[in-house]
């Protein structure tokens, strides 16, 4: 055969080994091996500063924290690693792409504290961990008597007397004129911080991980509602029509909010009879829930988690006779993005706790798939920040399904509960109900007062303005604008723009539960069981060890076979569509 140059160059360049780098790729890897190394160190600081803030409030914690952020923030939005990363960026395309990734985070980090303007982003870490602090310290009062979250809520889910839910719903907005003065001051030092690296405000700024604008993550919501929108009609019609019998009054247009058990509507729950599961969690104790939801995972395949969660963690409510406050806020923190998990919760013995504590270590399990060497400490953090709320929310749909229940001796095997009722209640505890809160007022609000300018007059009634229109809820008596009731949402203060992710989170949940149910375990998405199987395990992990390595539309198209679509949750409810349209024949639907 004839000798071919040509050939022979193209053998040689393909035989070339991996660690012939560019000149330029080498100096990336040198860059982000000292930035990586910077951003643990400071990460982990800050992280137990925030650990302690959160578990004692005290004075002292709240400094610390305060300290810590402005020291990771020293280092993140330093003016010297800003430039390098825009000049390797510059030359993008002679960098791998996972290089490429770790650069583009390196500035959406340092857009939470460019060092360009540190005045300003020291206002705003003061500001922050004063918000933080008030929010954490409230003391809810309910008829002259201190309450904590879990009794205002325990009123809301066993009260029938409407005078009694009325004034627990109202003591529950106490604490949004508290905290009112300093989300207007924040408002503004984010939207300033963010505009500092070219982003137009907060909220931009937040959706710029999808690699959406504002005006595309608003536009996505909507199509979310709009495509639910007839489900969520036929809820809402069946909902007010038996809130009104069970508490003798007429049928109302919009749902009064203190007539549901949830403070903020997100969750309509405890309204379908031969539901009600508490009864079975409530002969166990708390500890029981958590060491459950751990077996869940290693049923599954995954280790059993560090010991340190269980000695470093604080699961339980503060007992009584103890001065301590701690937020209130199940969460789960990544402290060191290394093997330091740890999980802020109150848990007790019932189906709601049950279920957010599988949710929570949802996050743990995450954070522990991709804490590995072949994931850079930058790209420790899911594919979006959907995608942690997604697998959380996931696993705690997983784990309050009855066959699972039963597998685990949870509920009886001969426990008959009704395949409707089944599905209607975890429509509405859920899911639906969620997804145009989180859709409908936290976007749109959030949307409007960083991106949008929203005068603070104007605030509480925007607020109630989308309430009414995307909700169909209204409240017990006009609110005035002294009020500030999105604030008594915790994200509001202390995780700003968030809410969009637990939308798209509920759509992604429905899809990654449609694949595991049809594709691995053959059973109907609406009644299956995960217990055990440990090629869901396999599914799981492939998909959570990537981390942000990869586009996050690329992971989900490879771990699902589709794009983001609301199909599978529309096909879940789709057997209860049909079961309410028969239901609700000959009443008027929904309320507009």
């Amino acid at each position: 055969m004839r000798f071919r140059p040509w050939l022979a160059l193209v053998l040689w360049v393909l035989l070339l080994p991996v660690h012939a780098a560019s000149p330029l790729q080498k100096r990336a890897d040198r860059f982000l091996v000292l930035v990586n190394a910077g951003y643990q160190a400071l990460y982990r600081v800050e992280s137990e500063a925030q650990w302690n803030a959160s578990t004692d409030v005290k004075p002292e914690h709240d400094a610390a924290a305060e300290v810590a952020g402005r020291a990771r923030a020293a280092f993140n939005g330093n003016p010297a690693i800003l430039r390098e990363a825009r000049e390797l960026l510059s030359r993008r395309r002679s960098l791998s792409e996972t290089t490429v990734r770790q650069l583009e985070r390196i500035l959406l980090n340092a857009a939470e504290g460019p060092m360009t303007n540190p005045d300003l982003v020291a206002e705003r870490i003061a500001a922050e961990t004063a918000q933080a602090s008030a929010m954490n310290g409230f003391q809810f009062r309910f008829r002259g008597t201190n309450v904590t979250a879990n009794d205002i809520d325990r009123v809301l889910s066993t009260s029938r007397d409407l005078g009694e839910r009325r004034e627990v719903w109202e003591a529950s907005k106490e604490i949004g004129p508290r905290l009112k003065d300093g989300l207007v001051r924040l408002r503004d030092l984010r939207n300033g911080v963010a505009r500092e690296l070219g982003h137009s405000n907060y909220f931009a700024l937040q959706v710029a991980a999808y690699g959406m604008t504002t005006d595309e993550m608003v536009r996505l919501n909507e199509a979310f509602m709009t495509e639910l929108r007839p489900l969520y009609r036929h809820l809402h019609t069946w909902v007010k029509h038996e809130l009104a019998r069970r508490y003798g009054q007429p049928v109302p247009k919009l749902i009064p909010a203190h007539w549901i058990d949830n403070r903020w509507s997100q969750e309509w729950g405890g309204l379908v009879e031969g539901i009600d599961l508490d009864a079975y969690f409530a002969r166990h104790d708390p500890s029981w829930i958590t060491k459950t939801a751990e077996q869940f995972y290693t049923g599954l395949g995954f280790p059993a988690l560090p010991v340190t969660f269980w000695t470093r963690s604080d699961l339980f409510p503060v007992p009584p006779g103890q001065s301590r406050q701690k937020n209130a806020h199940a969460s789960c923190w990544h402290i060191d993005l290394e093997q330091d998990i740890r999980s802020l919760m109150s848990v007790e013995a019932n189906r709601w706790w049950f279920e957010t504590a599988h949710h929570e270590l949802g996050h743990a399990y995450y954070d522990l798939a991709y804490s590995r060497p072949e994931v850079p400490y930058l790209l420790r953090t899911s594919a979006n920040p959907a995608f942690h709320e997604g697998i959380g929310e996931l696993i705690g749909m997983a784990s309050m399904q009855i066959p699972y229940l039963q597998a685990r001796q949870i509920l009886p095997a001969e426990f008959k509960g009704d395949s409707l009722h089944v599905l209607l209640n975890d429509a509405l505890s859920h899911s639906v109900p969620f997804l145009f809160w989180g859709s409908g007022p936290m976007t749109h609000w959030e949307a409007d007062i960083y991106a949008g300018g929203l005068p603070v007059e104007r605030w509480n009634s925007r607020w109630w303005e989308y309430v009414r229109e995307f909700q169909g809820v209204e409240p017990p008596a006009e609110r005035g604008d002294t009020w500030c009731d999105p604030a008594t949402k915790t994200h509001v203060n202390d995780a700003p723009c968030y809410y969009p992710n637990y939308a798209v989170a509920t759509v992604l949940k429905f899809q990654f539960h449609d694949h595991i149910a049809r594709r691995i375990l053959h059973q109907p998405p609406q009644s299956c069981n995960y217990a055990g199987n440990r090629e869901i395990g396999t599914w799981l992990r492939r998909m959570l060890e990537k981390g942000a390595t990869e586009d996050w539309r690329k992971v989900l198209r490879d771990a699902t076979g589709e794009d983001l679509s609301t199909r599978a949750m529309l096909a879940y409810y789709q057997p209860l569509l049909r079961w309410l349209e028969e239901q609700n024949r000959g009443r008027q639907i929904g309320w507009d």
